[in-house]
């Protein structure tokens, strides 16, 4: 009797481990996949992201997905409705102060690193950067905006404390949503392709003092742009 208890104990330790880590990891999926369509400009201001038709499609509860969409939420992806979830409206003191917020973290974590990135990293920052040209000559805002994630991404790959990393994402991610309906502008799109040419030259020759002076010009440029587009300098 006692041997075949000690047998059966491996299968009731790991049984509740496994179905403990499943809605987790669930959930992560859904914050991860929706994450991907935000930053992708794949959800505007005209969308609602419903719970339902989401678990529809991960086969899945409502409980997860409710998780991760109110996870978006607390980081100012979204905003909760009645009637589903919906991009936040955010007005023009809104965007200045988040272009503030990048001023002050993005170039010294730049610069901090241009030290530490690998060849490998940077032949991907270069291929990003080739990507967003391509997007820039065929007007291809989709492509361009790929582009974008794909070289920020990269270069946030040098940035050694995850607090700050994740920081510098959340607010990048909130511009791009706000000027993802500008950027069928033509000085939209030449400044994206122009300053990232700039970066990735600062980020090759491991330049920090590049790095962060042409971070502070982009950032700078970018939130002038964004209000000659708009017209809103409120």
């Amino acid at each position: 009797m006692e041997n075949t208890m000690a047998t059966a104990d491996p299968t009731v330790i790991k049984q509740p481990r496994r179905t403990a880590l499943r809605p987790a990891t669930l959930m992560e999926s859904v914050y991860q996949e929706v994450l991907s369509r935000l930053q992708r400009g794949q959800i505007g201001p005209d969308d609602r992201v419903l719970d339902y038709e989401i678990a529809e499609e991960f086969e899945c509860t409502r409980m997860p997905v409710r998780q991760a969409l109110l996870r978006l939420v607390n980081e100012g992806y979204l905003v909760g409705t009645t009637r589903g979830f919906v991009t936040p409206v955010l007005t023009g003191e809104d965007v200045r102060e988040i272009f503030e917020v990048r001023r002050m973290l993005e170039p010294g974590a730049g610069a901090a690193a241009a030290a530490v990135l690998t060849d490998e990293q940077l032949a991907g920052m270069g291929a990003a950067y080739r990507k967003c040209r391509r997007a820039f000559e065929r007007k291809d805002i989709a492509l361009m905006t790929e582009a974008n994630v794909e070289f920020r991404a990269i270069w946030l790959e040098g940035v050694l404390n995850s607090r700050l990393k994740g920081t510098i994402l959340r607010f990048a991610d909130h511009t791009r949503q706000v000027r993802h309906g500008t950027m069928t502008k033509p000085g939209t799109m030449k400044l994206i392709v122009d300053g990232m040419q700039v970066l990735l030259k600062g980020f090759v020759n491991r330049d920090a003092v590049t790095v962060r002076s042409a971070t502070q010009a982009f950032i700078d440029d970018a939130e002038q742009q964004y209000f000659l587009d708009t017209g809103d300098a409120t």
